[in-house]
């Protein structure tokens, strides 16, 4: 639909730009990288995949939602892509967006907030070599937001754990066991 005006931009919310390139090798459309997870905090995502639909002018046009992008998830999600593509199309063609469009999603709390900023200085600090560091601060993040993918998953293979290891499984878990609670509009067959 790049004809009709559309664009998909994807951000990876990582900083292993060569893991990143091999995972995007034949995708057409723009891959940016975001290491320090800027866009999750303007945008009030936690958990990912997520998506948030902007129009032309610059204007939210459907807050982040728990959306996939490509069925590559799928067995292990029991979700596919194709009712998202077909709202989109809907929203492409039509201008229509789907009901859930008006929803407000709550800003991130202050221990959201301060769990993202120790990440970015374990980030940092990692970068710089400071190993002991920066496993207080991915330390602190967790604590601060135990089920927030976007800083607990994220923060795995920085400190050399697999991101779908035990570990992960075992934080899943415990997100399943809260609700599953995703910081965004979950859509209505998965509510």
């Amino acid at each position: 639909m790049a004809d009709e005006g559309f664009l998909v931009v994807a951000v990876a919310i990582d900083e292993n730009i060569d893991e990143v390139r091999s995972l995007a090798e034949n995708i057409t459309y723009p891959v940016l990288m975001d290491p320090d997870h800027i866009l999750t905090e303007l945008y009030a995502i936690s958990n990912v995949p997520a998506v948030v639909w902007i129009d032309e002018e610059g204007r939210i046009a459907r807050p982040n939602a728990y959306e996939f992008g490509s069925d590559l998830l799928s067995e292990f999600t029991g979700r596919t892509r194709a009712g998202h593509f077909d709202q989109i199309r809907e929203w492409v063609h039509n201008g229509t967006v789907p009901e859930d469009a008006s929803s407000q999603i709550a800003d991130l709390s202050d221990d959201e907030v301060a769990a993202r900023l120790h990440f970015r200085l374990a980030a940092h600090l990692r970068r710089n070599g400071d190993e002991d560091g920066a496993s207080r601060h991915f330390d602190a993040a967790a604590q601060l937001a135990p089920l927030d993918f976007t800083v607990v998953r994220a923060a795995m293979p920085l400190q050399g754990e697999s991101p779908f290891g035990e570990e992960f499984f075992k934080i899943l878990a415990e997100y399943e066991a809260a609700g599953t609670p995703f910081h965004g509009i979950i859509p209505a067959s998965e509510a």
